[in-house]
């Protein structure tokens, strides 16, 4: 069986990879998939084998997924061209006659409120209706999302948020990938989708205490409402539309849409997630 992997060059990609290596499957059984040549040779010390494929490029895809029987398609990261780019990938699967399509969505994405669900939710759509066999992960929030909050936050001794008591059940990457691994190589999984985060949520007064305990300097809290968080995101040099985007996640994180914590991704991993503190820690 041979498994493609979209983005394959990006930090979740590069992790499925080495998922799948370290469950056994052949590295020859594995294909990388990335737009830059130069990045994908940083791959050849996996030994598996790597192919130029890029969404915006049909011809590209069709030649990359020749062959193959699954594919893992890692969604895109540029908002607002997302439901292009995956609906190229799927409609070149569906050409190549893949047995599989695996897709890393977003929290309960054909209902969610989430600012990030509508691309999502139209690739869901899509992919049901492609008729392409397919599973479905629908990845919560990285740990690895906070990096830069917790490094400004060391900086400044201060955590702003327009969270309020919101929680956000967040897992390190690593974890969604070895969901990926997992799911890619076992049959069993065809036409579920799994809902994936973190054992626990966590406030963001426990973000600031957390990091101020890695880092041994006070990290204080400092609760801010909506307007006040856009007005200092633009003044500490955000544009307007960034800003916006930062301050609506928070949002959604006050509304409770990003503190599910169902149990899929530690039981598809056959461990407990990791913990805020050890996530954090590792990325610090």
């Amino acid at each position: 069986m041979t498994i493609a992997i979209t983005g394959a060059t990006g930090h979740l990609g590069r992790l499925i990879i080495e998922g799948l290596l370290r469950n056994g499957s052949p590295a020859t059984d594995i294909v990388a998939l990335g737009r830059s040549a130069e990045k994908l040779a940083t791959l050849n010390a996996l030994g598996v084998a790597t192919r130029i494929a890029d969404y915006t490029d049909r011809a590209s895809l069709d030649a990359a997924l020749a062959g193959v029987d699954t594919v893992m398609l890692v969604s895109g990261s540029e908002v607002g061209q997302r439901f292009a780019q995956h609906s190229a990938v799927i409609d070149a699967a569906k050409a190549a006659g893949v047995s599989r399509l695996v897709y890393t969505s977003a929290p309960a994405a054909t209902t969610s409120a989430l600012i990030l669900a509508p691309e999502h939710k139209a690739t869901e759509e899509y992919l049901v209706a492609s008729g392409v066999p397919y599973t479905i992960l629908r990845n919560g929030w990285y740990t690895e999302n906070y990096t830069g909050t917790a490094q400004q936050a060391i900086a400044s001794g201060t955590l702003a948020t327009s969270a309020g008591e919101g929680t956000v059940s967040s897992a390190s990457r690593k974890d969604y990938a070895d969901a990926a691994a997992v799911v890619l190589v076992d049959d069993g999984h065809l036409g579920q989708t799994y809902e994936l985060s973190g054992d626990t949520a966590w406030t963001f007064g426990e973000l600031a205490d957390t990091v101020s305990a890695l880092s041994g300097k006070p990290v204080a809290l400092v609760p801010l409402t909506p307007e006040e968080h856009h007005a200092a995101l633009v003044g500490a040099g955000l544009d307007d539309g960034t800003a916006g985007f930062v301050v609506a996640l928070d949002g959604n994180i006050r509304d409770g849409l990003l503190g599910h914590t169902p149990g899929d991704l530690a039981r598809l991993i056959g461990r407990p997630t990791t913990p805020l503190r050890e996530g954090l820690a590792e990325t610090l």
